[in-house]
């Protein structure tokens, strides 16, 4: 029984070399949905990247296939055609007798494409391929991303999604809570409200779930959100709140509310990239919707 074909397109990015770095990976079934995936490391290479986005890309394939894998990289399309079995023979030493540079993801890559049929095709770069084009997109806006915290297993990690309906006056927020291997979810639906509002109650609430003080990280789509609670909050309690037009700042309760739980708790806003939000964040916003749109 033959495999399913499936093609895939991957590049590598970094700027500086060495320096931040992103992968892009757009993955092309014969009968389905065309699949975008990209990455970033903070500190890399750009041959890196390149494997990088290879090994990506066969890990997101749940069955055997049959895989056509074009790249741009000669460093990659050799490495793994040509010179892999020789560094394996020579126990991942180069003909000059040096270890094998970025071997920790040549094995990983190697291991990874045992479990299918590959070609490893060379194509010329920024030569108007679209898809290769756009796995090059893909990594360059991967690189630019903002690193987050997701593995710091000392913290609470809080991912906020709402959802605001300005026609039905209605809105929901949800929680997602993750220390460590531990999950809570939590949420509530809001009336008469506006979406900047509920973005500073989501925080609100989360906060007052915790049970102890420790170092918290809360991801939000709310750039309001950050900014208020990073840089405006201090000016505004010490202006009575009130803007510095003499304004009294919108959302004044929560903003008061939001500044006295901070005082108690060590708090890290991170907007995250709605283009490719962490899966938590995805989760709790869809959550947030599921409970506005099961309102009667």
């Amino acid at each position: 029984m033959s495999l399913p074909l499936v093609k895939i397109y991957t590049d590598g990015s970094c700027s500086p070399n060495p320096g931040p770095g992103g992968w892009g990976v757009v993955i092309l079934p014969v009968n389905g949905r065309k699949q975008e995936l990209s990455g970033k490391v903070q500190e890399t290479t750009n041959n890196r990247m390149e494997l990088q986005a290879a090994l990506e890309a066969l890990k997101f394939l749940h069955s055997p296939c049959a895989v056509h894998l074009y790249t741009d990289s000669r460093y990659l399309q050799n490495g793994i055609t040509s010179w892999i079995d020789i560094w394996r023979k020579k126990k991942w030493l180069t003909s000059e007798g040096k270890p094998v540079s970025n071997r920790d993801l040549w094995e990983s890559l190697d291991h990874e494409m045992q479990q299918h049929e590959v070609q490893w095709l060379w194509v010329k770069g920024h030569a108007d391929n679209p898809h290769n084009e756009l796995a090059d997109t893909l990594a360059v806006a991967a690189r630019g991303r903002k690193i987050l915290p997701l593995g710091d297993e000392t913290a609470v990690h809080i991912f906020l999604g709402i959802t605001w309906k300005q026609k039905l006056k209605i809105g929901s927020w949800a929680a997602i809570f993750r220390y460590q291997n531990h999950y809570k979810v939590a949420g509530e639906m809001v009336e008469n409200s506006s979406a900047n509002r509920i973005h500073i109650l989501s925080a609100c609430r989360a906060l007052q779930n915790l049970k102890r003080k420790m170092h918290v990280h809360i991801y939000t789509s709310s750039g309001y959100l950050r900014d208020g609670a990073g840089n405006w909050l201090k000016g505004w309690g010490n202006n009575g709140w009130h803007t510095r037009e003499g304004k009294i700042v919108s959302n004044k309760e929560e903003w008061e509310l939001l500044s006295e739980l901070l005082q108690s708790q060590t708090v890290t806003f991170h907007v995250i990239d709605k283009a490719a939000p962490p899966c938590h964040s995805q989760e709790a916003k869809e959550l947030a919707c599921e409970r506005v749109d099961g309102n009667p």
